[in-house]
């Protein structure tokens, strides 16, 4: 097929895939007002394809069909460029929001893909085949991918996969003609509703001796025995104007439920080896994926930055205070833009062919974007205070008895009108204060996992690369200063 039209991905998703959202069972997610706001986005992101087909997509050499770029094996810099402007191109549309957009798993699987070399290990060398012609058969069929890679929390004094007695994680328990059969659940299935497939793959290292649950596969959706269920939606279906956000992008967040759930044998990537499950996620996805997140997150930063310097030029803010808390905001966009130039820089091999970008600029923002975006929505609030509660909507704007009163009292600064105005607040509004935004926050705080985490693990990084040269040599020179003991 090739690549896909949004038509054509909005057919994929009349299944019968089972979608559970406040109680009941969603019949269609592409109708649901609930969902298809959502839905209907993510189909402007397919289209999106054909509207810019020198910059989203290229010919597969073996089929000649158009494909995403985003499902690419990066095998050069100039690889990593080109998927670089495909990514950049979506999060434009999205401004950022969409953090599982499907170009998210396009990169994963594609960097899987290409480093088989480590998913072949230990004899998994079908495994690793299954996973190769997976890939390829996502590609040509540009479906739209979701993960389930965290293990639901119960209790923190315990094992993860000790939790409800070894029956709450995703297992195996059990094999048949068809398959593998698991039970279990597993979070946080960002785009669950919208996707096509289910892609189970290594999140946390387990231990050794929990080969039941080192698993990775995929489904599809609407496989028997797998449950989706859903958060309360945060999707607005009033006027868009009056939720520029609400209204497009709740791609929604699930905890997925496997039920005695059959894996066809020719989607099991990993059956109960522990070492390779472990091994898989610390072989070059940081330096892969974090090329898609970071621009995610440059472009979502740079919008904050732009809406908030409008909020202050709307209200004639000019104050010391004002322009410090705006330019420390252009600081994280630019710091940002900036990791993404030097870790493409650094890109080099990094074995079985593949390219990725240099890891070490990742590792040092992945744990300092967690509080960025926080410190961004603070300083969106403290600049537009009760502004952003006193603002009109849609309606009122639309009401002929009090348009004339809107535009004599809600005006901006510098003759700004109640429309530009109004329209700046709504938008703030919905980027810090509104339910999506409230999750969003709460998102980008964990998105990837936690800043202390990650902090832990830039240094334990460090460390293994450095040689302490700098420091070292200061020390050898004041020891060598030091007089011998005199007799």
């Amino acid at each position: 097929m090739g690549a896909r039209h949004g038509s054509q991905y909005l057919d994929g998703l009349r299944d019968q895939r089972e979608v559970w959202l406040d109680g009941e069972r969603v019949v269609d997610v592409t109708t649901d007002q609930r969902l298809c706001g959502a839905a209907g986005s993510l189909a402007g992101l397919f289209d999106l394809q054909y509207a810019e087909p020198e910059v989203l997509l290229t010919e597969d050499a073996e089929s000649g069909q158009p494909v995403a770029i985003t499902h690419i094996i990066p095998r050069s810099v100039e690889d990593l460029v080109r998927r670089r402007h495909a990514l950049e191109s979506i999060a434009l549309v999205t401004l950022g929001w969409l953090g599982r957009s499907p170009d998210y798993l396009n990169v994963t699987m594609a960097g899987f893909a290409g480093r088989e070399d480590v998913w072949r290990q230990n004899g998994n060398e079908q495994g690793a085949k299954r996973l190769v012609g997976f890939q390829r058969e996502a590609m040509l069929a540009d479906w739209s991918m979701t993960h389930a890679i965290v293990n639901p929390t119960v209790d923190k004094r315990q094992r993860e996969v000790d939790a409800g007695g070894g029956e709450v994680v995703l297992h195996k328990v059990g094999e048949s003609a068809e398959g593998l059969v698991v039970s279990g659940a597993r979070a946080l299935a960002t785009l669950a509703p919208f996707a096509d497939e289910m892609v189970v793959y290594p999140g946390q290292p387990i231990p050794r001796d929990a080969a039941a649950y080192a698993l990775s596969f995929s489904v599809p959706m609407a496989t028997p025995g797998l449950r989706i269920l859903c958060r309360e939606s945060h999707a607005a279906t009033g006027n868009p104007a009056d939720h520029p956000f609400s209204s497009r992008f709740d791609e929604q967040d699930a905890v997925v439920i496997f039920d005695e759930v059959v894996v066809p044998w020719d989607r099991v990537f990993l059956d109960g080896d522990t070492d390779v499950y472990n091994k898989a996620m610390t072989t070059g996805w940081v330096a892969n994926i974090m090329q898609q997140t970071t621009i995610r997150a440059h472009v979502k930063l740079r919008f904050a930055w732009e809406l908030a310097t409008r909020m202050a030029q709307a209200l004639g803010s000019e104050s010391s205070q004002v322009n410090e808390m705006l330019g420390e905001l252009w600081s994280y966009t630019e710091l940002t833009r900036s990791v993404i130039e030097a870790a493409e820089v650094g890109a080099h091999e990094w074995g079985n062919g593949v390219w990725f970008c240099d890891e070490r600029p990742f590792r040092a923002i992945r744990p300092t974007l967690p509080k960025w975006f926080p410190r961004a929505n603070e300083i969106i609030k403290l600049l537009g205070a009760h502004s952003m509660l006193a603002t009109p909507n849609a309606a009122e704007l639309a009401n002929p008895e009090l348009r004339p009163l809107i535009e004599r009292y809600y005006r901006g600064a510098d003759d700004m009108s109640a429309a530009e105005r109004i329209a700046i607040f709504r938008t703030a509004w919905d980027f810090t204060g509104s339910a999506l935004a409230g999750r969003g926050d709460l998102y980008e705080r964990f998105y990837l996992a936690s800043s202390a985490r990650m902090f832990q693990v830039a240094q334990m990084g460090a460390v293994r690369e450095t040689d302490f040269s700098l420091v070292d040599g200061v020390i050898r020179a004041q020891t060598d200063a030091v007089p011998s003991p005199q007799s």
